[in-house]
């Protein structure tokens, strides 16, 4: 590469960080403000102010734009990253169809499932059917949860891979260590004693207002299959951040 290039920042890292904040600019610019993006060699060229007042508010939303991409780019290199595992997972999906994989799911959960009711009949080992209807029930939404996220993913636009396929992609994720920690004692320290950690910096530091902290202490008790339903209802807002940040890579850089 040259000199010239490195100079002026056209190629490499610096290179590629200048062309993301340069499209991402462009187009919080275009929410307002016509042909802001992508308009070098057009014929018409980049839309320009020509009064004091268009000056001033197209000024004033630029910079409020620039202080905004502070925050954004990051979670545009968190996008690109969380797109490139989402593609690992999706290529997967179509080579063995949705049938494929919720087959799979179904195998697995099942034998787990079998196992676990199995285990209950042992003299040597002593486990609350309770135990057993739990880990079924989470079998069964960690099954049903990857059929959904494969075929939202298949058939959904862009807006149902954000609010369903991500989200139940996450439970199908997140269910299988916990209920895995709730069958087997070794694994607590690793996934149930972190979860509960968890756990309480959120209710100490998100769900404070309005005594909903409070009211969750007074009602509920973090033990056996609420693991399971914490981490349930984690997947959704977690769903729908990575969903989010993949569609803000997919401004600045379009999947190909």
């Amino acid at each position: 590469m040259s000199t010239r290039a490195h100079r002026g920042g056209g190629g490499g890292i610096v290179g590629a960080v200048r062309v993301d904040i340069e499209r991402l600019h462009g187009a919080w610019m275009e929410l307002i403000f016509p042909r802001q993006r992508g308009r070098g060699h057009s014929v018409m060229g980049k839309w320009k102010p020509e009064t004091l007042p268009q000056s001033i508010a197209y000024y004033a939303w630029s910079l409020l734009g620039a202080i905004g991409l502070l925050l954004l780019y990051p979670l545009t290199v968190l996008g690109l990253a969380t797109r490139f595992y989402a593609a690992k997972l999706d290529s997967t999906r179509t080579r063995l169809g949705i049938v494929g994989v919720t087959g799979i799911a179904l195998l697995g959960w099942g034998l787990l499932t079998v196992a676990w009711w199995a285990m209950s009949f042992m003299e040597q080992v002593e486990i609350p059917i309770d135990a057993v209807l739990a880990v079924a029930a989470a079998s069964a939404i960690a099954t049903i949860s990857t059929a959904l996220a494969a075929t939202c993913a298949k058939f959904g636009g862009r807006a149902v891979t954000v609010v369903l396929a991500y989200p139940f992609a996450m439970t199908a994720l997140f269910l299988p260590p916990v209920v895995a920690a709730l069958v087997t004692p070794a694994l607590e320290p690793y996934v149930l004693d972190p979860s509960y950690d968890l756990a309480v910096w959120v209710l100490d530091n998100v769900l404070f207002l309005g005594g909903v902290n409070e009211f969750l202490r007074s009602n509920f008790e973090l033990e056996g299959a609420a693991y399971a339903a914490m981490w349930l209802g984690f997947s959704f807002p977690l769903g729908w951040f990575f969903g989010i940040v993949v569609a803000l890579a997919n401004v600045v850089r379009p999947a190909r």
